[in-house]
């Protein structure tokens, strides 16, 4: 599917949206897919894809738009995570959610979405998801393996909607120290749900990534769809 134009107030930024290839199963809904560092690559495609394919208006912006447009890396390679990071080192985080505030409205307002959506990040996007989470009325928010989180703890009283974390025990970017204060912290708010994943890196739900694990990635999505299945509908 051809990547299309949403307008914001300081230019224009491109998105990968991916329509219901059967809508009766959906419901119709939105999911915004929020991206890595790798950019809106094949990955974040295959995740919108399959999220169409379940009936889901599924839509994924560009969010490095400022620095260089339409980037897509992958983990394959030094020199992609090299890039990687100097895009996400020079991210400014505030206008990425004004960016993703701009993409919720757009994706409630195409014709054939219920009104309803909801967000789902990975990495860098965990972290907006959890973003979302506080800044969003978004119906509903999944973060996978998301870094940063822990900086934004004490503002968790003010999440107000369903919101899953997917943790990766062994995470290489997020400390066990790290994921305990983020278990602890969290379980006062009872629209919270984190779910702990034993021996599976950072990236685990990444396809074709080096660190995809088939069998913690298929239990985390169908979670993950559960929770867009009862609140996306």
């Amino acid at each position: 599917m051809p990547d299309i134009n949403i307008n914001c107030s300081d230019g224009q930024f491109t998105a990968y949206l991916a329509v219901p290839t059967n809508e009766a199963t959906g419901g119709n809904g939105g999911i915004l897919v929020i991206q890595e560092i790798f950019g809106v690559n094949k990955d974040m495609r295959a995740h919108c894809d399959r999220m169409a394919a379940m009936g889901y208006f599924a839509l994924c912006s560009d969010l490095f738009w400022r620095q260089e447009p339409g980037i897509q890396l992958a983990d394959q390679s030094d020199a992609d995570w090299a890039k990687a990071f100097e895009l996400y080192k020079g991210f400014d985080v505030n206008k990425g959610i004004t960016d993703l505030l701009t993409s919720l409205e757009y994706l409630r307002q195409i014709d054939g979405c219920n009104g309803k959506a909801g967000t789902v990040g990975f990495c860098l996007g965990g972290l907006l998801a959890y973003k979302m989470a506080l800044d969003s009325d978004a119906d509903c928010n999944v973060s996978y393996y998301g870094v940063g989180i822990e900086d934004h703890l004490q503002q968790a009283n003010g999440i107000n909607s369903p919101t899953i974390l997917h943790i990766a025990e062994e995470d290489s970017f997020v400390s066990k120290e790290t994921q305990l204060d983020i278990n602890e912290c969290l379980a006062a708010n009872n629209q919270i749900t984190v779910y702990n994943y034993p021996k599976v890196d950072h990236a685990f739900a990444r396809h074709d990534g080096v660190n995809f694990d088939p069998a913690a990635s298929q239990i985390a999505d169908e979670r993950t769809m559960k929770c867009f299945s009862e609140y996306l509908k």
